[in-house]
């Protein structure tokens, strides 16, 4: 809180898969591109940066998503990277596994849907974007600044390699289904849940741009507690009813979760607890540790 470790339990330096917290460094570093002008708009259509011979997004129901839809898990992009298919990730009901092949297809933005392979699409594109490995790009450009260790790694999949400019780049992942992710430590977790608590800067130097934040933490359309993964809203207080409305949190499973509390000024890095309320419990019981005995004792 205000900047201080104040608690700490268990093994903070131990570095462990985060699941779907991988979203957020990914979504990250596609602020990053956007930021330096690589991404000119969200709402351009990724398919107008893609380079010759690759075709992420050829197909005609894929040509029409744009990176706002795939930061938002609301592109329902059809097709298999990586070997595996769109549809073996979270196949949803009643359709039988004959179906899932010939589901019906949403208009891109209408429907939110978490889904592995499409966050595995995003980090395609943005490879292509960069030109460069997007764990160089995430190291030089918001992890040496923010003084986090060398201990964190990102893996893709032992098959997601592509050449770009010549030269063999594996594609990362965005999450931990069939492996890959970010393997990281509580206490680099922390220093980046801590960077967006101040809004993008780290003491006086602007690492994420601040409209890049209000733009991840805005909902979208097709899911009111959800802006660009993995930024999970207290929208209306229904999530976290114990949290402010303003507070959000990165989560993957595990859990693993970042919680920022602007209203508090608190950073909580919270590890393999288990779903459902869990989250809600420890933030209630975190907060009410936070008032002084008389006000409690009212």
């Amino acid at each position: 809180r205000h900047g201080y470790i104040v608690a700490e339990w268990g093994e903070p330096k131990s570095v462990d898969m985060t699941f779907s917290v991988t979203k957020t460094f990914l979504t990250t570093v596609v602020g990053l591109a956007w930021q330096r002008g690589l991404i000119h708009d969200v709402n351009d259509y990724a398919r107008d940066y893609m380079p010759p011979g690759v075709d992420l997004f050829e197909a005609p129901h894929n040509q029409t998503i744009k990176w706002d839809h795939l930061l938002r898990q609301t592109s329902d992009w059809q097709g298999t990277l990586w070997g595996k298919p769109d549809w073996a990730d979270r196949p949803e009901p009643p359709n039988s596994p004959a179906e899932w092949p010939n589901r019906k297809l949403w208009e891109p933005g209408t429907h939110y849907k978490y889904n592995d392979v499409r966050v595995n699409v995003l980090a395609l594109a943005a490879l292509h974007v960069w030109r460069r490995p997007l764990p160089d790009v995430l190291r030089e450009q918001v992890m040496e600044p923010i003084g986090a260790s060398s201990t964190w790694r990102w893996h893709g999949y032992e098959n997601s390699w592509v050449e770009i400019d010549g030269q063999k780049m594996q594609s990362m992942t965005g999450g931990g289904h069939w492996g890959g992710g970010m393997f990281i430590n509580a206490y680099d977790m922390a220093r980046f849940g801590y960077l967006f608590l101040r809004n993008g800067k780290w003491k006086d130097k602007t690492i994420v741009s601040e409209k890049w934040i209000e733009m991840a933490r805005t909902p979208g359309p097709a899911n009111a507690t959800y802006g660009f993964a993995n930024w999970f809203l207290n929208t209306d207080r229904k999530p976290l009813p114990a949290a402010p409305a303003s507070a959000v949190y990165f989560e993957g499973n595990g859990a693993n979760i970042i919680y920022i509390d602007r209203e508090n000024d608190i950073v909580a890095v919270v590890r393999w607890i288990r779903g459902g309320g869990a989250l809600n419990d420890v933030i209630g019981k975190l907060l009410a540790s936070l008032k002084s005995p008389s006000s409690a004792a009212r």
